[in-house]
């Protein structure tokens, strides 16, 4: 199975794959982001609900530096491919930080998440985790991508990657780019054109044409 067969296969939050490859963390991210698409009032949405939406776009939590990192993280998790954009490219950093402010149990945890990764990367590789080389990140995550194999050394690395993990696919399945990765197209309405003649002769109604 392919990465995307095997998380959709896993309801799209998987909680064991590991690293997939990635071409780069360097990728331009959607231009209609999260904000972009929370900024208007959607249907279905009260008064309240869109105000507090506005609130919290106005705020900032994480940093440049955070953000760039998880920019590169998440292209790790979901990269692009020959059929679809990759997960920044679908707006997904944006994503994970609306989250966070929406449900801020998240914002310790992603926080000293992503301190774990350049520290981890600081006494292993001498430079933080996006200064490195890509053999030396994708090593680097082997590490905590794979919950089974996990050391207590790792430990918080691990439960990190777990989180950032579903919360991409969560990011990326509910973005345009990732419905289309789909192939989900909604309802349609059916066009009936009759009982097939293999149905009609299989029951003995078949009539001969011409």
């Amino acid at each position: 199975m392919n990465r995307r067969e095997t998380l959709k296969a896993l309801g799209l939050l998987a909680a064991g794959t590991g690293v997939l490859a990635a071409s780069s963390c360097k990728s331009e991210t959607d231009k209609k982001t999260v904000d972009q698409a929370l900024a208007e009032k959607l249907p279905g949405v009260q008064d309240f609900e869109h105000e507090r939406n506005q609130k919290l776009l106005e705020e900032q939590f994480f940093t440049t530096h955070e953000m760039a990192t998880i920019t590169c993280l998440v292209d790790y998790i979901i990269p692009k491919d020959d059929f679809s954009g990759s997960a920044s490219e679908a707006g997904v950093p944006d994503f994970i930080e609306f989250i966070v402010k929406d449900m801020p149990d998240y914002k310790t945890p992603m926080r000293g998440g992503l301190k774990w990764i350049d520290i981890r990367a600081q006494k292993k590789y001498g430079q933080i985790f996006i200064n490195c080389k890509p053999t030396d990140q994708k090593s680097l995550l082997d590490e905590i991508a794979f919950p089974s194999r996990s050391t207590p050394e790792v430990e918080q690395g691990t439960s990190f990657f777990k989180t950032l993990r579903n919360l991409t696919a969560s990011g990326f399945y509910t973005s345009k780019i990732g419905i289309e990765d789909l192939g989900y197209v909604g309802n349609r309405p059916g066009v009936w054109s009759g009982v097939p003649e293999d149905v009609l002769k299989a029951h003995g109604f078949a009539t001969d044409e011409g």
